[in-house]
C-alpha cells in the first residue's frame, strides 16, 4: 500500500479469537490481520466498509490478499478501552476521566445499532443473518455442556429445557431490524485521539439492542460498581431517544432476561476457552462471572423456576464460594460501655464506625428501667416515643449504608460499626439490634451483632 517493505513486522497480543495481529511499522504503522475463515473475513471487510461509509469509528481497511484472509486496516494505536478503565477496574472507583470515556461509548452504540444497520445486507453476516430461536438454544446448551456439566453439578435435563425454551420466548419478544454487535464489551473497542472506536464487530447479525447494552454493562472483568452501571443504562437510553421512543419501565425488565442470558452464554464461552482450551484469561473470568450471576439471582426469575433453582445451587458450589468467601463484606456490629473502652477491631482493618448514644435521652436514669436492656418492649417503647433515638440512627444509616454499598462494590471484606453508651445496656443495645437488622435486611450482607457488656452474639447471615 505504501510501495516499501515495512521496516519491522511485530506479533501483537493476541484476543480471543484465532486470528493473528501484525503491526507493520515503515512509512506509515498500519495492521495486518490473518484469519482462518473466508467467511468471517468477508463479514468483517463488508461491514468495516459499510459501517465507514456511514461515517461510524470503525478501522478503515487498506488493501485485502486476493483469497481474502488477510488484510491491512488502520493501526488505532494500542489502548483497548479495557485498559483505559484499568484503575477503575481494580478498585470500582472510577475517575472523572474513565467515567467520561464510558459515557461516550455508551452514547455512540445505538448509531451502530441503528445508524449502521440501515441498507446492510444481513445476509453478508457470519455465521448467521440474524439473532432467533436456534441461535439462542445453541448459546444456552453451549453454557450447559461447556460450563454446567463441568462443574459437576447434577440437574434435570428436561426441566432445564422446558426453561431454555421459555427464555426463548421472552428474548424473541424484543426482535427488531437493528444491528446487534454481539460482543460489544470494553476489549472489543479501541480509544484513538481521546476517542471511542468500534473493532471485532464481525459476529455482529441483526437482533435486538439490549443484548450489546447487557454484554457491555455486565462484562465479568469491567467491574461496573451499580451506580456507574445505572448512570451508564440512563445515558444509553438518552442517546437511544435520537433514533426510536422509549419505555423505561419495559426496557428495564426486557434487559433483566438478556443480562441473564449473556451471563449464561459468557460462562460457556469461558468453560471452553477455559477449562477445554486452558487459556488462563478465560479461567481467571469465571469468578467474575459467577458473581454477577449471584447478584443477578437476588430478584427472582419466575419465568424460568428450575433454572433459577440449578443457577442458586451453581453459584454455591464450593469452588466458587470458597472465592465469594474472599470478596464478601461481614459487618460487625457492638454495643458497649464507654466506662470499659471502645472495642478492638480484631479483622485487623482498623476500625470503623464508633457512634456516640450518650446525647440521646437515658432510660437508665429511670428506676423502672434498670432491670431491662434494648432489647426489651420496655425500652424501645421508651425510646421510641422520645423520638431522640429514632432521629439520630436515621442519620448513622445515611453514614453506614453509604460505606457498606461502596465496600460491596470493591470488594472489601471488613467493616465494623459500634454504638457506645454510659453503661452499655439500654441505647447502645437498641441502637446496634436495629442497624444490624437494617444492614442485612437492606444489603443482605452477612452481619455479626455483639452486645459486649450483655454477652449476647447474634449473627445475621446473607441469603442467596
Amino acid at each position: 500500500m505504501t510501495g516499501q517493505e515495512p521496516t519491522a513486522v511485530v506479533e501483537m497480543p493476541s484476543s480471543g479469537s484465532n486470528r493473528r495481529y501484525f503491526r507493520l511499522t515503515g512509512v506509515q504503522s498500519l495492521v495486518g490481520v490473518l484469519g482462518t475463515c473466508v467467511e468471517e473475513n468477508k463479514a468483517f471487510l463488508y461491514m468495516a466498509k459499510h459501517f465507514a461509509d456511514k461515517g461510524l469509528p470503525v478501522p478503515e481497511v487498506y488493501a485485502c490478499s486476493d483469497d481474502e484472509m488477510a488484510y491491512i486496516q488502520q493501526d488505532l494505536g494500542d489502548t483497548l478501552l479495557f485498559n483505559a478503565i484499568e484503575k477503575g477496574r481494580a478498585t470500582s472507583v472510577f475517575s472523572e476521566e474513565e467515567r467520561q470515556t464510558l459515557i461516550k461509548t455508551i452514547r455512540l452504540l445505538p448509531d451502530i445499532q441503528f445508524a449502521g444497520a440501515v441498507g446492510l445486507d444481513f445476509n453478508m453476516c457470519y455465521p448467521l443473518p440474524e439473532f432467533d430461536s436456534r441461535t439462542i438454544l445453541w448459546d444456552l446448551n453451549y453454557f450447559k455442556y461447556c460450563f454446567l456439566k463441568a462443574t459437576g453439578l447434577e440437574f434435570q435435563e428436561d426441566k432445564l429445557e422446558d426453561d431454555f425454551h421459555a427464555m426463548v420466548e421472552v428474548l424473541m419478544r424484543s426482535q427488531s431490524s437493528t444491528f446487534m454487535y454481539r460482543d460489544f464489551q470494553s476489549r472489543n473497542v479501541m480509544i484513538h485521539n481521546n476517542e471511542p472506536w468500534f473493532i471485532d464487530f464481525q459476529g455482529g447479525r441483526k437482533g435486538p439492542l439490549y443484548y450489546d447494552v447487557a454484554s457491555f454493562l455486565w462484562q465479568a472483568k469491567a467491574n461496573f460498581p451499580d451506580s456507574l452501571r445505572q448512570e451508564l443504562i440512563k445515558e444509553y437510553i438518552d442517546s437511544l431517544h435520537r433514533y426510536k421512543p422509549v419505555d423505561e419501565a419495559y426496557f428495564h425488565e426486557q434487559l433483566r432476561h438478556f443480562v441473564l442470558f449473556r451471563t449464561l452464554q459468557v460462562l460457556g464461552a469461558y468453560g471452553f476457552r477455559g477449562y477445554f482450551e486452558k487459556k488462563p484469561h478465560f479461567i481467571q473470568s469465571v469468578p467474575f462471572a459467577i458473581a454477577n450471576l449471584r447478584t443477578l439471582l437476588q430478584e427472582p426469575y419466575p419465568e424460568y423456576p428450575y433454572l433459577s433453582k440449578v443457577l442458586k445451587e451453581l453459584v454455591n458450589l464450593k469452588q466458587f464460594s470458597d472465592d465469594l468467601q474472599k470478596h464478601t463484606l461481614t459487618v460487625k456490629v457492638m454495643s458497649f460501655a464507654y466506662k470499659k473502652g471502645i472495642p478492638n477491631d480484631t479483622s485487623g482493618n482498623g476500625g470503623g464506625y464508633v457512634f456516640d448514644c450518650r446525647a440521646v435521652n437515658n432510660p437508665g436514669k429511670y428506676e423502672r428501667y434498670k432491670p431491662f436492656t434494648g432489647l426489651d418492649q420496655q425500652v424501645i417503647k421508651f425510646l421510641e416515643d422520645d423520638g431522640e433515638i429514632v432521629q439520630f440512627l436515621d442519620h448513622a444509616y445515611s453514614l453506614v449504608d453509604s460505606s457498606v454499598k461502596r465496600y460491596i462494590e470493591r470488594g472489601f471484606s471488613n467493616l465494623m460499626v459500634c454504638f457506645g453508651c454510659t453503661g452499655g445496656q439500654h441505647r447502645s443495645v437498641y441502637c446496634a439490634q436495629h442497624t444490624a437488622e437494617h444492614i442485612n435486611k437492606k444489603f443482605n450482607v452477612k452481619v455479626e451483632l455483639v452486645h459486649r457488656e450483655q454477652n449476647i452474639e447474634q449473627t445475621f447471615k446473607a441469603k442467596y
